[in-house]
Formats: C-alpha cells, structure tokens, sequence
C-alpha cells in the first residue's frame, strides 16, 4: 500500500490528486492566476482552467518524493527555456508567487509544514516536508 503513488502513472496519479484537491476548501485558485504567465520563459498566460489543481498536485507530489523542498528548488523544477529570437534560448525559472501560494495552502490545510533547520548539520536543508496527514492523503489515492 506505501508505494501506491510510484506504481501508478505520474500523470494519472497528478490527475486523480488534483480531482481530490478540488474537494479541499483551501486549495482555492486565486483570482490573478488568469493573468500570469507560469514562467517568464512563457510567452502567454495559462489557459488550462485546471493548472491551480494540478500544478498543486504536482507540488505535493514532488515533496513527497524529494523529502523536504524548497520554492527556489521548486522554482527551477518548472522552469523552461525562453525563445529569445535570433539568440541562443536561456534557461528561467518558473514562477515563484505560484508555488510560495501553493505551498502555504498546503500548510493552512495541513499536509505540509516548514521544516526547521538544525544547527550544525548540513545535510538537512531547510524546506517543506510533508505532515502525517499530508502522507495519509496522498497514499490514499488510487
């Protein structure tokens, strides 16, 4: 039952999440992600009126694999290369309100929480980690 989430498809599993995410009150798509572009990389604005959900489920699902992550980890993660013309593509990162706002839903629902970095040890870098129940939600998934 603990490996659910790496036998089935990524891409099937970040849909049936963002599906179960719909049903959380604090996962609430913002009114100004109409407006924004995912990366400056990108040239128009979303157009997918499910990106919140999925682009969350994505997150939620990253933490779970990587153990604690950070925004600017995050943010190169979904970056993408931008056309600049005539000019070699440059690699940006993606949009860092995005996944700060995801993250702290994440945490006002409880399924992640920030984790404190322990003087003296460096292995542990100071990130989001996944709750009990953060862990909970996600293996129930099917």
């Amino acid at each position: 039952m603990e490996n659910s989430i790496y036998e089935i498809n990524p891409q099937e599993y970040n849909l049936k999440l963002a599906e179960a995410l719909k049903k959380i009150p604090e996962f609430e798509e913002p009114e100004w992600v109409k407006f924004v572009k995912s990366s400056s990389a990108k040239e128009r604005p979303i157009d997918d009126p499910d990106f919140w959900h999925k682009r969350a489920a994505s997150v939620l699902r990253n933490i779970y694999k990587k153990g604690s992550i950070g925004v600017n980890r995050l943010k190169t993660k979904y970056g993408s290369k931008k056309n600049r013309g005539f000019k070699p593509e440059k690699f940006k990162k993606g949009s860092g309100k995005i996944l700060r706002v995801i993250l702290q839903q994440s945490d006002k629902a409880g399924f992640t929480e920030i984790q404190k970095p322990i003087r003296g040890i460096k292995s542990k870098k100071p990130g989001r980690i996944l709750t009990d129940k953060g862990k909970k939600f996600l293996e129930e998934i099917k």
